[in-house]
């Protein structure tokens, strides 16, 4: 028998405000794994990464200002792209409501900005946090308790960005032969430079502020956890954070820039063109690194600078390229490498689409 929403104990919105998500996570504890001892276990493939967290520190004082500066410098452009995503959604869901799935963490901040945004033309707007987990699936409790409640119809998943496409690829074995999906699932993303996304308002690798924090931007939850028993996945929250948590702060500052705009240009899901074409400027770059640095395991290439960057604060990186130093982008990722001992090396052109990509050491070596 299918679960309801209503039973289900969860986080509810965690630090977010209680109509702006529901969390279908249950709350778990968890003792912490050190980052090389975790490497070690998901690279023998003895553990997986889902099953372990790192410890997950409150962000610097240098980690702060160049949050606030990437806040200053890019929260117009994220406000005119959930914007433009939101309009997108308006046109393309014709039914009485939206559902906004979003995959927990990094779509969290972009499903409630889509929220605030389709609520403000008028639609009826369910708004969820669930998990999904790379090579296990999405957590289908939750989802079958959001289909019991709302139909699978007008379902969008939401994300932050795609990298190279592994949460998408993801997305889509999760849920084909589903007769509930028939076409391949829709994920709505901010940035979208591999071109794996249903809808995405751009194609460019760009700071997105919310990218570079984890869960103070995020409702003060960890990653998802693989639950070992069955069931809804888990999440611990994160209590000694709460001094340093952002969450609402972050979504009203956006909103408030949003409700701002002049009249914005709605996006545009992808043409087979346009998706052909991005896959295949990507292709060669990561394959050209993965020979460069005799990987096998794809999992080890990080490319985005989001991506990046989360890989350098809880994952244990031997080498960071960017496209160009002094871009304004790369700074934080650029102060974490420094204070982590990390090499880095510009890489120019020969990133593609990417302006930074993070390899993750080898635990054999």
């Amino acid at each position: 028998m299918t679960e309801t929403i209503a039973t289900l104990e969860t986080v509810g919105s965690a630090s977010y405000q209680q109509d702006d998500v529901h969390f279908l996570l249950r709350r778990v504890r968890m003792s912490v794994t050190d980052v090389e001892e975790k490497e070690r276990l998901i690279q023998t493939n003895r553990r997986h990464y889902s099953e372990m967290l790192g410890q997950e520190h409150a962000p610097g004082d240098v980690h702060k200002q160049l949050y606030a500066l990437a806040l200053a410098r890019n929260g117009r452009r994220m406000a005119v792209e959930v914007q433009a995503l939101a309009h997108a959604l308006n046109d393309a869901c014709k039914g009485p409501s939206i559902v906004l799935v979003s995959l927990v963490r990094a779509g969290l901040p972009l499903g409630v900005l889509l929220r605030r945004a389709l609520r403000d033309m008028k639609r009826e707007v369910h708004h969820y946090g669930i998990s999904i987990v790379r090579d296990r699936g999405i957590d289908r409790v939750a989802l079958d308790a959001i289909i019991q409640a709302h139909g699978a119809g007008n379902i969008v998943f939401v994300d932050g960005w795609t990298g190279k496409g592994a949460i998408s690829t993801e997305l889509e074995r999760s849920l084909a032969g589903d007769p509930r999906f028939p076409g391949k699932p829709r994920l709505v993303v901010l940035a979208d430079p591999c071109g794996r996304a249903w809808l995405a308002a751009s194609a460019e690798d760009w700071l997105i502020p919310s990218g570079i924090l984890g869960a103070t931007v995020s409702g003060l939850v960890s990653r998802s956890i693989w639950p070992s028993e069955g069931g809804l996945h888990g999440c611990v929250v994160y209590e000694h954070l709460q001094p340093h948590d952002v969450t609402r702060a972050f979504i009203e500052r956006i909103d408030a820039e949003r409700r701002g705009l002049e009249s914005v240009v709605p996006a545009a899901p992808w043409t087979r063109s346009q998706r052909n074409a991005l896959q295949a400027a990507v292709a060669p770059v990561l394959h050209r690194f993965a020979e460069r640095h005799s990987i096998n395991d794809p999992n080890r290439l990080k490319p985005g600078i989001a991506e990046a960057t989360r890989a350098v604060l809880r994952r244990l990186p031997d080498q960071v390229l960017v496209r160009d130093r002094s871009d304004s982008d790369v700074q934080l990722l650029l102060h974490l490498t420094e204070r982590a001992g990390v090499t880095v090396v510009e890489a120019g052109a020969a990133l593609g689409p990417y302006r930074a990509l993070t390899v993750i050491r080898s635990a054999h070596r």
